[in-house]
């Protein structure tokens, strides 16, 4: 029998290499492997059991459901030249500038963050953006780098807007009127210092022009109806988020209706665009399940409370901060789903709400904005991008976030004790 202590370290050992691994990709193997083979080999040096691997897939159930509805969105916007038409509105609307053009890009990812969550950034913008960025012939990184930072910036304005935030808050979500007033001006801080860091960032590029001409493309009945599903599945969300039900089941059978419509409409198959579905990308979070419960089952649980009953003890605005940047920078060494499960679940068990909650909260969505670990979405981004070609390391999105993040992290946490303290029961 493996001694308790060495069994520890060696899981925790495995996950990081995996995670690792996951990143870095060698030999170009897909991420699903390192990490699935992470999980197996958790599960043949007994380093976590079956049922309880079981168990961390089946959480899964409504992350998975929801990829699958954004996953068919964005596959039918593809087809059906939705993300074509947006190119070309977005390159004629700036008018030939890449200043212009990068806060249009900026500005559609706030909308979609919030209406639909940071995946759909990640799933449905990103292929959209960088349509248009090569139909402009202008350096991508700075449209691109746009989609993944909004994705988390934004991602805290309605509770919709990220799968983390019900992670965190569990059955306890506060009422919308209740969140706006913690996290509107905290989100707006984040947005706006999250773009003038990026604009500043990528200044050189930003200044070029685009000089093609761009082909205007007229949207046909297909790509409308495919529109008035988007908006559909919008009015879904904030119906279940209303209602306080799980996201996952509507989005996907609203996603499901629409290619149905679709397919019956065009007398098509929708098998192909089932086959076009990312289904590692499902086993990849499948897999990162199983990693989060192996962390909780050596005592993660038990950490987190403690440091949160050590910060209690400190001034509220310093805890507040020390706390958001913990979690903030957390995220990006175990991603913040796994985070976001152990700190929801520690805060419900020392019964702490208030300005604590809310920093917690604040470093969960937005610390993921330093490195390409820290979120789903951002994990989702990379794989996009890849899927077309064009691969993004580690270091670069490092240099870019090491900017961006801390920045609109202290923004976002000072708004949240200046509305605290305006209204302390928030």
């Amino acid at each position: 029998m493996m001694a308790a202590g060495l069994a520890h370290t060696l899981l925790v050992f495995i996950v990081a290499i995996s995670i690792l691994l996951m990143l870095i990709r060698p030999r170009g193997i897909p991420e699903v492997y390192w990490v699935g083979g992470g999980v197996l080999l958790l599960l043949c040096l007994r380093l976590i059991s079956l049922r309880v691997a079981g168990k961390a897939v089946a959480e899964g159930t409504d992350v998975y459901l929801f990829l699958i509805g954004m996953m068919l969105l964005s596959e039918l916007a593809k087809e059906n030249g939705v993300f074509d038409w947006l190119s070309s509105v977005a390159v004629g609307s700036a008018r030939g500038s890449c200043s212009r053009l990068f806060a249009l890009t900026y500005g559609i990812g706030i909308v979609v963050t919030v209406c639909l969550s940071n995946d759909a950034t990640a799933v449905v913008l990103t292929p959209a953006v960088l349509t248009a960025v090569r139909r402009a012939k202008v350096q991508p990184l700075p449209y691109l780098f746009a989609c993944a930072m909004i994705a988390n910036a934004a991602s805290f304005v309605l509770p919709i807007s990220n799968p983390a935030n019900l992670v965190v808050f569990h059955s306890a979500t506060p009422p919308l009127g209740h969140w706006l007033l913690a996290f509107f001006v905290p989100s707006l801080a984040s947005i706006a210092v999250t773009f003038a860091v990026l604009r500043w960032y990528f200044r050189r590029d930003l200044r070029a022009s685009i000089d093609c001409e761009v082909e205007k493309i007229r949207l046909n009945g297909n790509g409308r109806l495919v529109l008035a599903g988007l908006a559909l599945v919008i009015l879904v969300l904030l119906t279940a988020s209303a209602l306080g039900k799980d996201l996952g089941l509507p989005t996907c059978l609203a996603a499901v209706a629409i290619t149905a419509v679709l397919a019956i409409k065009s007398r098509r198959s929708p098998l192909k665009l089932a086959r076009e579905i990312s289904w590692s990308t499902l086993a990849l979070v499948a897999a990162l399940f199983v990693m989060v419960h192996a962390v909780q089952s050596i005592g993660a649980l038990q950490l987190a409370q403690q440091a949160l009953a050590a910060a209690q003890r400190l001034p509220a605005s310093v805890a507040a901060c020390l706390i958001t940047f913990a979690v903030g920078i957390g995220n990006n060494l175990v991603n913040n789903l796994p985070l976001g499960l152990i700190a929801g679940a520690a805060l419900t068990a020392s019964h702490i709400h208030g300005l604590t909650t809310n920093a917690v909260m604040i470093g969960v969505d937005l610390g993921p904005n330093l490195s390409i670990t820290g979120s789903l979405a951002t994990i989702l981004w990379l794989i996009a991008l890849r899927k077309e070609n064009l691969n993004v390391s580690f270091l670069d999105f490092l240099k870019t976030g090491i900017l961006a993040m801390p920045a609109a992290l202290l923004a976002s946490i000072a708004a949240a004790i200046a509305m605290h303290a305006i209204l302390p029961n928030n």
